[in-house]
């Protein structure tokens, strides 16, 4: 029997929950500020913006770990960490979740690829054994020791060995006690309603802009029978654009006193972060001038 998490918690208030990925503090609270639920720290984005590197398997657990500290720390709402492959084998895996919850995170993503894996949207994927990742989703489990941490198999079969297999795969990861499936890059909206059709709930279903899957909306995909809507690089690419844009402007324009309106503003930034509570709590603080 699953454990009851607060990712359980959630599903039973709403269908279906969309989300955003994130990859910092800021981005959880600006996330939060949003209004949503929880969010997710993507490892794709977090390569990108520690590394500068593609998700092709550079990144570390101690690394992503570090990262989860901060931004579960920034945020009340729940996190989910994209923790790749476990970081080895079932014994890594066992230590990634318990520095993950150790981390006050919420749960986490375990892939099946082979290790160094890669972004589930790029070729040249490879997959290990389903017994093998059986096994590692049964370390996880067990790991957790009824702790708070809800824990989404996925699968990359789709892409290495079709979408039958995909599916068998994460009725397995079901029964070695996965909390939610995931099939990574299904490539059309029928492929989805196959894997909603041949899988128990509750299912994550990936809107990355620019990969293999359509970009569907959150209730054209809880009609498909979907309960976890992930957005894992809308922050990335955005934020990225917009530097992009402001760093072209600042080299060739010498200023941006025309574009402020396409910048936060000071003061908005401010109550993005809490300012005046830390004002507030500095003032609490602070010693008395007696020197006079």
């Amino acid at each position: 029997m699953s454990t009851s998490t607060r990712i359980h918690a959630l599903l039973e208030k709403e269908r279906t929950l969309i989300f955003p990925g994130v990859y910092d503090a800021l981005g959880a609270k600006l996330v939060e500020r949003a209004g949503f639920p929880l969010t997710f720290i993507s490892g794709y984005s977090v390569a990108a913006t520690q590394l500068g590197l593609p998700d092709f398997g550079y990144l570390t657990q101690t690394e992503m770990v570090a990262v989860a500290k901060r931004v579960c720390g920034s945020v009340k709402i729940p996190v989910i960490i994209d923790a790749d492959t476990g970081y080895g084998n079932a014994l890594n895996v066992i230590r990634t979740v318990t520095e993950l919850i150790d981390a006050g995170a919420a749960g986490m993503f375990l892939e099946d690829q082979v290790w160094p894996k890669r972004c589930g949207h790029m070729k040249g994927k490879r997959v290990i054994p389903v017994e093998e990742q059986a096994q590692k989703i049964r370390a996880a489990v067990d790991a957790r020791r009824g702790r708070d941490f809800f824990i989404v198999a996925r699968t990359d079969a789709r892409q290495v060995n079709g979408l039958e297999d995909a599916i068998l795969r994460c009725l397995q990861y079901k029964e070695a006690g996965a909390d939610a499936l995931f099939v990574e890059a299904p490539k059309s909206k029928e492929e989805l309603a196959t894997i909603a059709r041949g899988l128990p709930p509750p299912l994550v279903a990936n809107m990355l802009e620019g990969g293999v899957t359509p970009l569907l909306t959150k209730a054209e995909l809880q009609s498909l029978g979907f309960q976890l809507v992930v957005c894992p690089l809308t922050a990335l690419y955005a934020s990225a654009k917009a530097m992009q844009e402001m760093f072209e402007l600042i080299h060739r324009a010498g200023t941006t006193r025309d574009a402020l309106s396409r910048l936060i503003s000071f003061q908005q930034f401010h109550k993005a972060i809490d300012l005046d509570s830390y004002y507030a709590l500095d003032e609490r603080y602070r010693a008395s001038d007696n020197s006079s």
